[in-house]
């Protein structure tokens, strides 16, 4: 088994209302450091090992986990550990 981890995120030319609101709420809490929010998705998969594993993730990625028109997306594959 691979455990996929999918981190989705907003097109740096994409604005993001709600990373600009949290935002807004730190700098109110005070913590003035904070420059910029993005906000994203994460999404674990578990899949059947196979030598097309990234493949399928593209595929799914495309077709219905990201809108690549507007979202960036990145992954990492890892071997399942059972204990």
């Amino acid at each position: 088994m691979k455990k996929v981890k999918v981190f989705i995120t907003l097109k740096e030319s994409v604005l993001d209302p709600q990373g600009q609101a949290v935002m807004q709420s730190l700098h109110n809490m005070d913590y003035k450091a904070v420059k910029d929010v993005r906000i994203g998705k994460y999404i674990e998969l578990q899949m059947e090992d196979s030598a097309d594993v990234a493949e399928q993730v593209d595929t799914i990625c495309d077709q219905l986990l990201a809108n690549t028109v507007i979202e960036n997306y990145r992954y990492e594959v890892e071997e399942e550990v059972h204990s």
